[in-house]
């Protein structure tokens, strides 16, 4: 999971991935090629049938299509995020569709309830989406600090605990 820290870039630095083809960039790296339902071959049904190939390997549109940035560490190498509502995924299977698991994980991410293209987009509802992006970050920060809390708490009463007990 990621720290405040890698959130705080993400969110900072996501605002450009509103762009399909910016998230289609991310994936140079993507583990999966062929064969699997997280790469492009599969992605027909989405809002383009553009087919991006390099070196004769087609990169994976469908994660875009679904709204994720590949964002692999050196340990796992197929971490996708989505881009609005921060959820990393990893440990992807060849018959996972990245649309069903998104929906699956984030069921209320604004991503996966756009109706338009972001082209298609007024200005009201982009700020709209911003707003919407930003109580995400808000909300996922303060859970993450208010658990860094509840364990520093934790560790602190562990500890009045052992000085009492040596008393």
């Amino acid at each position: 999971m990621a720290s405040i820290e890698v959130l705080t870039e993400r969110f900072a630095t996501y605002d450009i991935m509103y762009s399909q083809d910016l998230r289609v960039q991310s994936f140079a790296d993507w583990p999966f090629r062929e064969e699997c339902n997280c790469t492009p071959e599969k992605a027909l049904h989405g809002r383009t049938s553009l087919f991006i190939v390099i070196s004769h390997n087609v990169l994976p549109l469908q994660m875009a299509k679904a709204g994720f940035v590949h964002c692999p560490s050196q340990n796992e190498p197929d971490v996708a995020c989505c881009f609005f509502c921060l959820i990393e995924l990893e440990g992807w299977e060849p018959d996972d569709d990245p649309w069903t698991e998104h929906a699956k994980r984030s069921p209320n991410c604004g991503f996966l309830s756009m109706k338009e293209t972001f082209n298609e987009l007024t200005v009201s509802a982009f700020f709209n989406l911003e707003k919407e992006r930003l109580k995400v970050f808000i909300r996922k920060i303060c859970h993450k600090k208010m658990a860094q809390m509840r364990d520093d708490m934790l560790h602190v009463v562990e500890g009045l605990k052992s000085q009492l007990e040596s008393l």
